[in-house]
């Protein structure tokens, strides 16, 4: 079997992690294994490099290192930059957007590459745009193709934590930590404004984890004037009540700009007491977390399982909330249609799944603890 693994869309910490654990799980049992580049606009290229390669040591020998007289060597190996940027932030084989795969002439052009070089099958790690990709060259095409969740925005469905969301959050955390120690110095308020254009969870996992005050999300359908009166009552209600610094985490899908949010502000509490700090792409940078690591290990050997198993055309999810989905030797591992998988996604960005409906009443419940 020869498989091929793309990283597209927005980068994660984890999906270096999640190469890794695909090419050693393939190298272990002698499937080849191939990387593109660039996402689906190499791929259409055919932008092709080998990430599994024929063993050194001859068929027969003794595995170097083994205390087994019967170990035998394995029949490939890794690339040897694979196997060291398993920790490694960004992704090896980078990342696009393509226009082109959005036509369905790429999309073919893409399928023939795939036929061209004997290839048995993809693994796609990526969020909506890229597992709708997925889906459209297995409906299109006939490609057998299996989907690794990969977002730091936490927002693909079935699937209660994608590659990237641990690491973000821990950046996040550090960097509200940091602030609140020059904020609390000179009495201020800050708006820390956080990724998530189409969902909120970074804002409202990092708001809880970061102690803030408050925390403003799209989900809440907020009018402009409705945020900087809440925002204006928060910070007078903080400072009035003897606080020494008032943190606000802000989500991108928020529109109203960090820049003019503290503006409005600073001219209804009369004074220079409000800052604006926007993370913006820190958030997406740095070493995966072990968190990260560990799930996208275990979410990459079930990928390469799926294609043995012939239980293609489905994304890995890790500790689903939904009871259904197919089962596999992981207990925390479930296997979903990508149909499925992108239908729940749409529902989640627009704030109709359960689960978002579950997040936004949890926050309405603990809004007036956050600001203690």
């Amino acid at each position: 079997m020869k498989l091929a693994v793309l990283t597209s869309g927005g980068d994660a910490p984890g999906m270096n992690s999640a190469i890794r654990a695909t090419a050693k799980v393939c190298a272990g049992r002698g499937v080849a294994l191939e990387g593109v580049e660039l996402g689906y606009e190499g791929l259409i290229d055919g932008r092709f490099r080998p990430l599994t390669l024929a063993a050194d040591a001859p068929v027969g020998s003794p595995r170097a290192g083994s205390t087994n007289i019967d170990a035998r060597p394995p029949v490939m190996t890794v690339e040897t930059d694979v196997e060291r940027c398993g920790g490694w932030g960004g992704t090896i084989l980078g990342s696009a957007r393509s226009e082109r795969f959005r036509d369905a002439e790429g999309r073919r052009a893409a399928a023939e590459v795939l036929r061209a070089r004997g290839t048995d099958g993809v693994i796609v790690i990526g969020g909506n745009g890229s597992l709708t990709g997925a889906l459209h060259l297995a409906r299109e095409h006939g490609v057998r193709v299996v989907g690794i969740p990969a977002s730091i925005d936490n927002d693909i469905g079935c699937t209660s934590m994608s590659l990237g969301v641990d690491t973000a959050l821990n950046t996040i955390i550090d960097a509200c930590d940091r602030i609140a120690d020059t904020a609390s110095a000179h009495r201020r308020a800050f708006v820390i404004e956080v990724m998530g254009r189409d969902c909120g969870y970074l804002a409202m996992a990092s708001a809880i984890a970061a102690g803030a005050d408050a925390v403003l999300m799209r989900e809440q359908g907020r009018s402009e004037e409705e945020v900087v009166t809440a925002l204006e009552r928060t910070i007078r209600e903080g400072f009035d009540r003897g606080k020494l610094r008032v943190l606000v985490i802000k989500s991108e899908g928020v529109r109203i700009p960090c820049t003019k949010l503290v503006r409005e502000l600073n001219a209804r509490i009369d004074g220079d007491h409000v800052r604006a700090t926007v993370l913006g792409h820190v958030v997406r940078g740095g070493r995966a977390s072990y968190q990260d690591r560990r799930i996208a290990s275990r979410l990459a050997f079930q990928a390469v399982e799926a294609f043995s198993n012939d239980r293609t055309g489905t994304m890995v999810a890790w500790q689903p909330s939904e009871r259904d989905g197919i089962a596999t030797l992981d207990p925390s591992v479930k296997l979903f249609p990508l149909e499925r998988v992108i239908d729940v996604t749409r529902a989640v960005h627009e704030g109709t799944s359960p689960e978002m409906q579950w997040r936004l009443a949890m926050m309405e419940r603990v809004a007036g603890v956050l600001g203690v």
